[in-house]
Formats: structure tokens, sequence, C-alpha cells
């Protein structure tokens, strides 16, 4: 059975930092690539970042300098650090895996996390 389980997400104040992580399971974690998206109310699900299984990270212009995606293959787990984090970073966060290379297209990515709430107040 396939899993992504996201975790980490809250409410926090403007500044601060946050850590999601996404554990997946019933798929062979290093050969994916992982990707972390996310859906402001009544907005399109946009792309945050991606690292496929060479360790090359892609990054949105609007968290550039901001976000980090990583991944542990031992783990089978992918991180999104979220430093300085801004009201505009309010939404929920999803992960996602396909297999195959980088793409930001959401709809190239074949399985999907429940989602973790992320909160930024002002």
């Amino acid at each position: 059975q396939v899993q992504l389980v996201e975790s980490g997400g809250g409410l926090v104040q403007a500044g601060d930092s946050l850590t999601l992580s996404c554990v997946v399971s019933g798929l062979p974690f290093s050969t994916l690539t992982m990707g972390w998206f996310r859906q402001a109310p009544g907005k399109e699900r946009d792309f945050v970042a991606s690292i496929p299984s060479n360790y090359i990270t892609t990054t949105a212009d609007s968290v550039k300098g901001r976000f980090t995606i990583s991944r542990v293959n031992v783990k089978k787990t992918v991180y999104l650090k979220m430093d300085s984090l801004k009201p505009e970073d309010t939404g929920v966060y999803y992960c996602a895996a396909r297999r195959g290379l980088y793409t930001p297209a959401s709809s190239s990515y074949d399985y999907w996390g429940q989602g973790t709430q992320v909160t930024v107040s002002s």
C-alpha cells in the first residue's frame, strides 16, 4: 500500500521557522522524484520545491533562499525546512512523488499525501 504521510505543520508567527516531513511507504523511495506543493485558500496548488534521485534541487522563486528541500533515503523521508516565514506562505502543504525526472507540474506527480496546514500570522 502506497502512503505519503506529512507532518510538522502548525501555526507560527512571521519570521519563524518550520520543518515539514513526509514519510513514504510502498514505493522505491530512492528512485523517486519528491516534491512539495502548497495550496492557499481559493487558489491553485503551486509548486514549492523538488528533489529527484540525483539530489539536484529546484525551488520556486517565491521561496528561494528561505525554503530548503532535502531527503534521507534510508529513512524514506523528504523534508522541507522553511525559514523566515511570511503570511503569504500560509496554506496546505502537500508531499508528492513521481517515477521520473524533475518537473514542477503537479499533474505529473503520481502519488500525494493528505497535506499539512501551515498558518503564518503577521
